[in-house]
């Protein structure tokens, strides 16, 4: 492995993440992907206790949904599928974020099923001064699309970022 092993922190993010890098109307194109397991919507979908029969009960949604395409099958939690795409965007919009202020405009577009692969999107909405001098606020929306480029999510983020250089 050689000393690959011992990359640090800089070497492994994005570098230009500071709040100054931000544009609005910029548009970022993520670059992994994640396919979504049914072991990762089964035990998250538990681990916050959400029982729906649409996430666990195959017989269900075959037979409550027979010919609703795309939902009648198991589908992934929502929850999961923002999570996914708001941390397939970390590399690029999170490194320097010093504090969560806001999510909201959560929308569930498309279904999610066992086995798609989730990719992001991130467009800059805002950005605007803070009322501290090493950092800025950005507003964020985030995509999410599937392997067949269908959106299937969307939630919007308001960090608080921190400047690369302060203000005097």
């Amino acid at each position: 492995m050689g000393d690959t092993m011992f990359l640090t922190a800089s070497e492994l993010t994005s570098r230009n993440t500071y709040f100054e890098n931000f544009e609005p109307g910029e548009v970022i194109r993520h670059v992994r992907g994640k396919t979504v397991t049914e072991m990762d919507n089964v035990l998250l979908t538990n681990l916050v206790m959400n029982t729906a029969h649409a996430h666990f009960n195959e017989h269900f949604m075959k037979d409550a949904f027979k010919g609703v395409p795309g939902f009648d099958t198991r589908v992934v939690f929502g929850g999961i599928n923002f999570s996914v795409v708001i941390g397939l965007a970390a590399q690029d919009t999170g490194e320097q974020v010093l504090e969560e202020l806001g999510m909201d405009g959560i929308r569930l577009r498309t279904p999610v099923h066992h086995g798609d692969t989730l990719y992001a999107f991130t467009e800059v909405l805002e950005k605007r001064d803070a009322d501290r001098k090493d950092a800025g606020i950005v507003r964020f929306r985030h995509y999410g699309i599937n392997q067949d480029d269908k959106l299937v999510c969307e939630v919007e983020r308001t960090v608080l970022m921190r400047r690369k250089v302060a203000l005097p």
